[in-house]
């Protein structure tokens, strides 16, 4: 198996044999935490045009975001805390189209050369090696967004850093690279409640490793792009 990392919308445009599109803060983690709030289906799109098509032919309840903030007209944006924060089972059997800056950008453009892409976040990370591990592809492409594709980002990096050791082996300290993560300045802002549209749960959320025993697989499906859950036994 051949482990290749790569980074922003170049990188998964390039993204060969079975990528690992990876956006730990928030698009990756929110589509876990809505699979676990007990969701039926969610759809990956481009644009909020998409989205509200989507739900005027489905019903689908809208979740995003534009630069991190929350687009008007959806029902929620793209934080794990907002949805934790709902009454219990407002998401129960639910489509939820999902718009991101960065990261369903990053999956609807490896999906244009490959049948199908793995979500990537901390919350999966073992899943998501197990996973790849029962496909044995010969290629991984393992792709971290960065932040709205402008700049890599130290956590999807990092997230990048644990998969390669949890697949190859390669040297990992998770105390040193979270450690790390904490103390950039953007996330340092959120944490002191500086960025209005990233409540400071959310980073203690998405920086948690191994949360959830499945894996989310997005394919294409009669022109849309769908995510699949796959459990992992």
């Amino acid at each position: 198996m051949i482990v290749q990392r790569s980074s922003l919308l170049s990188g998964a445009e390039q993204a060969q044999g079975l990528p690992v599109i990876i956006d730990v803060l928030r698009a990756f983690t929110t589509s876990a935490v809505l699979f676990s709030l007990g969701i039926e289906s969610l759809i990956l799109v481009s644009t909020a045009e998409e989205s509200f098509a989507l739900r005027a032919k489905y019903g689908c309840w809208l979740a995003g975001e534009d630069g991190g903030i929350k687009i008007e007209g959806f029902d929620s944006g793209n934080s794990p805390t907002e949805l934790l924060r709902l009454p219990p089972d407002t998401l129960r059997g639910k489509t939820v189209a999902l718009r991101s800056s960065a990261g369903t950008q990053g999956a609807v453009a490896a999906l244009k050369n490959v049948p199908r892409v793995i979500l990537g976040s901390y919350v999966m990370a073992k899943s998501i090696a197990a996973y790849v591990r029962q496909q044995n592809p010969d290629h991984v492409s393992i792709v971290g967004m960065g932040q709205r594709l402008l700049e890599t980002a130290p956590e999807d990096e990092a997230c990048a850093a644990y998969l390669d050791h949890l697949l190859m082996g390669k040297p990992y300290d998770h105390f040193a690279t979270h450690w790390e993560c904490m103390n950039t300045p953007f996330i340092q802002r959120c944490l002191h409640g500086e960025v209005h549209y990233v409540p400071p749960e959310d980073i203690l959320l998405c920086l948690q490793r191994d949360l959830f025993d499945f894996v989310l697989v997005a394919e294409k499906v009669d022109n849309l792009i769908r995510v699949s859950q796959v459990r992992i036994d």
